[in-house]
């Protein structure tokens, strides 16, 4: 499957929630990261994601069957690119 996760977290959480998110992911913008996973793997990923959040951050997963479901337009510079081979 392909996720991307979108996040909205206290200042003070921001580095804990990216450093969870890129052990599964690829970071390609400031809180946006993406990536094909197993599904062992989202669920870690999740399990990882609920210990470091509060109840009022805001984590957000689209949830594809693969990258060919998904395209993506980008105007500007593009940070990085997802390169993940699993």
């Amino acid at each position: 499957m392909y996720v991307v996760l979108v996040y909205d977290v206290s200042v003070e959480r921001v580095a804990k929630v990216l450093q969870v998110g890129r052990k599964y992911l690829t970071w390609v913008q400031n809180s946006v990261l993406e990536g094909e996973l197993t599904p062992a793997q989202f669920a870690r990923l999740k399990a990882e994601l609920k210990k470091v959040a509060e109840a009022s951050d805001a984590i957000r997963f689209y949830v594809l069957p693969s990258k060919n479901a998904f395209r993506v337009e980008v105007l500007g510079t593009s940070k990085n690119e997802p390169s993940q081979i699993i």
